[in-house]
């Protein structure tokens, strides 16, 4: 089987890691908690570093007026549908084995994973933004919206958000496809100089 068609089905495959490993992780760092609270983001729900972590997360958010971590999101539906089918088209279009499709696949998912990460930033937004009136704790002008990557000072906690192995392992996936096209137009002016 030629290089090409390997990446591109191996870069593939690595999508399906998102159901083994988490994506994203938010951990808030505190002085009041030697361990501190987090938790981690995967493909189709949400975790606690430890047990007791989302319910100690919603009680500090309450008083500030933050909407409880949802059990559930439409997300939660939709990213599994779109990670299964694009690594089974991914897997197809390596064994057809054409360039073009290669890069085509490559561009939609791109496309899907910025859109996946405007997501993501909405729901911070709304998160953080969009706060009770009857909140027990007030800051005028005060937000509460984590970071989307990196570190931010939210009253006495540090928020800070990271890719976690799900995450790498998708870029990585989606390395290798990209990877695939180059190889494979490589392939093919090998295959024209022999056959000329």
């Amino acid at each position: 089987m030629k290089k090409s068609k390997i990446l591109m089905i191996s870069g593939s495959l690595l999508l399906f890691s998102l159901f083994v490993f988490p994506l994203w992780n938010i951990t808030l760092e505190a002085p009041q908690y030697p361990i501190p609270l987090g938790m981690n983001i995967w493909v189709n729900k949400l975790v606690g570093h430890q047990e007791g972590d989302i319910q100690n997360i919603n009680l500090m958010n309450h008083y500030v007026g933050m909407k409880p971590l949802p059990e559930h999101m439409k997300e939660f539906d939709v990213f599994p549908i779109v990670i299964i089918v694009m690594g089974i088209l991914g897997i197809a279009l390596g064994f057809i084995g054409n360039k073009k499709l290669f890069l085509t696949w490559f561009i939609v998912m791109a496309l899907l994973g910025i859109a996946g990460i405007y997501d993501f930033y909405l729901w911070e937004y709304d998160y953080g933004h969009n706060l009770s009136d009857k909140a027990a704790i007030k800051i005028p002008g005060m937000a509460y919206q984590p970071p989307l990557i990196g570190s931010k000072k939210i009253l006495n906690f540090t928020a800070v958000s990271s890719p976690l192995t799900g995450a790498y392992l998708l870029f990585l996936g989606m390395f290798m496809t990209l990877a695939a096209f180059f190889v494979a137009r490589k392939e093919d002016k090998m295959a024209k100089k022999k056959s000329s």
